[in-house]
C-alpha cells in the first residue's frame, strides 16, 4: 500500500478490465512519442510488455503505437498531470493522471478530493521516494531473492504478492535490472517507475475503509492512471 495502491479485485470484472486496457494504452501512445520501435525505446518496451500480460490483442496494441508515434490520421496527444493531497486522516497522496484535456482533468480531481485535501505541488511528495519497481517471482522455490538483486543491481526488494518480490531500483536502471532479473529466468511481471511513501501510515480498521472508499472513487476517473498513498 506504501507504493502504489490499487484496488482490489479490479482486474476481476470484465469493466474493470477494460479500464486496465485503457490505461495500458494511454502508456504505449505516450510512450511510443519517443519512437515506434520498443527495441531503441525502453520505456515503450516495458509499457508493450504490461499489456501482453494483460492480454491487450495485438491488433489494439500496434495501433496504440501507431497512434502515440504520430504514425495514424487521428492523432492524439496525452499530457501526464501529477496532483498531490490527502485523503481523510491526512493521509498523503500522489495522483498521476493521462489527459488530453488539463481544465477537464483538474476540474474532476478537485471534485474527486472534496473529501480530503488537494495541496500544492511539492506539498507531499518529499515525503516519498521516486524509484523503479519490478514485480517478479523466481524461477523456481528456493532461489535467494537477495543474492538476485545484488546480481541484476537493485537497491533493495520486499516481499511482494502471491509469492512474487518487489525489487527498486534507481529510476534510470529499472530497463537494465528488468532485462538482469529476466537473463536470470525470474519472471517479470511489471516494471515501472513509483513513488515509494518513505513514511506510511497506519490507521484502524474504520479509518482505513474510508481512505480506501476515496481511493477507489478517484481511481474510477478516467484521466487517473496510477495512486500511490503513504498508507502501511
Amino acid at each position: 500500500m506504501g507504493a502504489q495502491w490499487k484496488q482490489k479485485g479490479r482486474e476481476a470484472a470484465a469493466n474493470a478490465k477494460g479500464k486496465v486496457l485503457s490505461k495500458l494504452a494511454k502508456d504505449i501512445m505516450v510512450a511510443a512519442r519517443h519512437g515506434a520501435d520498443p527495441a531503441t525505446n525502453a520505456r515503450l518496451r516495458m509499457a508493450v510488455d504490461a499489456a501482453r500480460k494483460a492480454s491487450m490483442t495485438r491488433d489494439t496494441l500496434e495501433r496504440a503505437i501507431k497512434k502515440g508515434a504520430g504514425l495514424l490520421d487521428e492523432p492524439v496527444h496525452y499530457d501526464t498531470v501529477t496532483y498531490e493531497g490527502f485523503a481523510p486522516h491526512q493521509v498523503p497522496v500522489i495522483v498521476e493522471c493521462l489527459t488530453d484535456n488539463k481544465n477537464r482533468t483538474s476540474s474532476n480531481v478537485r471534485v474527486l478530493f472534496r473529501k480530503g485535501q488537494l495541496a500544492a505541488s511539492g506539498a507531499v511528495s518529499w515525503d516519498f521516494a521516486r524509484l523503479g519497481a519490478i514485480e517478479a517471482t523466481p524461477p523456481e522455490a528456493g532461489v535467494d531473492a537477495e543474492e538476485a538483486a545484488i546480481e541484476a543491481g537493485a537497491q533493495d526488494l520486499e516481499p511482494g504478492e502471491e509469492g512474487a518480490t518487489r525489487f527498486y531500483t534507481e529510476p534510470g536502471d529499472l530497463d537494465a535490472v528488468s532485462r538482469a532479473l529476466a537473463e536470470r529466468k525470474w519472471n517479470v511481471s511489471s516494471a515501472e517507475l513509483v513513488w515509494k511513501a518513505k513514511n506510511p501510515l497506519t490507521l484502524g480498521d474504520a479509518e482505513r475503509a474510508e481512505v480506501e472508499a476515496f481511493l477507489s472513487a478517484i481511481d474510477e476517473d478516467d484521466d487517473v492512471q496510477h495512486i500511490y498513498v503513504a498508507l502501511a
